[in-house]
């Protein structure tokens, strides 16, 4: 029986490495959000305003903005057609608070014309949302059962459905920064010169999910080598 990952985990490294990257993924966007939430937007939009006139524009005059706490917790709500847009956003008139707000104006506009990745991670929610919750108590319980190598396997199974909600997630955030950039410079909501801020929030932004999908494949490459290969009669 294989008791070794109990007392010694040759590949713990990997668990560093994610945390470094996942850390410095955090801290980037946040000195970045921070950096440009300095710069007033020469039109003085707010986050608010610039939503509503970007929503406007592409006709979705039923979607709803409201104010939520906390600080970059901004999102967008298929299901209620709900855009939230956080305090530091709300009602800044920064570059960085324009940039979010038009960022979550881009998931409202791929929910309207039935974009698929979209269609897709939202299809997956409930599913990874159970497999998150246990993926890790399987493999633990595998483990006290004595390497039963049917519970790990399953928990494996489960983390890596995390891991593809993950990576469907990252062509949704990139298009999205890829029309809020879009519509920012078509709409005239941002001067040329203010346009390179923007993106670089939106670039910052982004990195955080590429960071959240290396994280998570090296956790899950971290598992196999552990788990991976290793038959238990006591099955």
């Amino acid at each position: 029986m294989y008791y070794m990952p109990f007392f010694y985990d040759p590949y713990f490294w990997m668990i560093i490495l994610g945390v470094a990257i996942s850390g410095w993924a955090s801290m980037n966007v946040n000195s970045t959000f921070n950096r440009y939430d300095q710069v007033r937007n020469q039109g003085n939009y707010t986050g608010k305003v610039a939503a509503r006139y970007i929503l406007d524009q592409a006709g979705l005059y039923e979607v709803e903005i409201r104010e939520v706490a906390g600080n970059l917790t901004d999102n967008y709500n298929p299901t209620n057609k709900v855009l939230s847009l956080s305090q530091s956003v709300y009602n800044s008139s920064s570059i960085a608070a324009v940039g979010v707000a038009a960022h979550e104006v881009g998931h409202a506009l791929q929910d309207a014309s039935n974009y698929a990745p979209m269609r897709m991670r939202s299809a997956l929610v409930p599913i990874v949302s159970l497999g998150s919750n246990l993926s890790m108590p399987l493999i633990l319980l595998g483990l006290v059962l004595g390497m039963n190598q049917t519970l790990i396997r399953i928990g494996i199974w489960c983390f890596a459905l995390v891991l593809l909600f993950q990576v469907v997630t990252l062509p949704v955030e990139f298009n999205a920064s890829h029309r809020a950039l879009r519509m920012l410079n078509n709409g005239a909501i941002l001067s040329p010169q203010e346009m390179p801020m923007a993106r670089k929030v939106l670039f910052a932004a982004a990195l955080t999910y590429v960071a959240a999908v290396l994280t998570s494949m090296l956790q899950l490459f971290r598992l196999l080598l552990i788990f991976g290969g290793h038959n238990n009669d006591n099955n």
